[in-house]
């Protein structure tokens, strides 16, 4: 299984950005991910230049950036099914 390198963007710690946060650890935890990922929440308050370089618009924001191609969803990640195929996670298989 490949490794994959999510990073979820938030800026403060409103209800959103906390329900993406509970939503990124459940989707890791429960979608056969086993120990092949690596997750990174980063408040774009306190790191506010990688907005830009990441070309962030709109949070929350989460970002796969391996294995490429590099995929993005925008959301409270609430929806399960569309995170999983918005970011790819079904590894080809589903």
């Amino acid at each position: 299984m490949e490794h994959y390198t999510l990073k979820l963007y938030i800026v403060g710690h409103t209800p959103v950005a906390q329900r993406a946060i509970v939503n990124l650890k459940r989707l890791c935890e429960e979608d056969d991910l086993g120990n092949h990922y690596t997750t990174e929440v980063i408040n774009l308050l306190e790191q506010p230049q990688l907005a830009e370089d990441e070309k962030i618009l709109a949070t929350p924001m989460l970002i796969r950036h391996l294995p490429l191609p590099m995929q993005r969803i925008i959301g409270d990640l609430s929806d399960r099914e569309a995170v999983l195929v918005g970011l790819n996670l079904y590894g080809g298989d589903g």
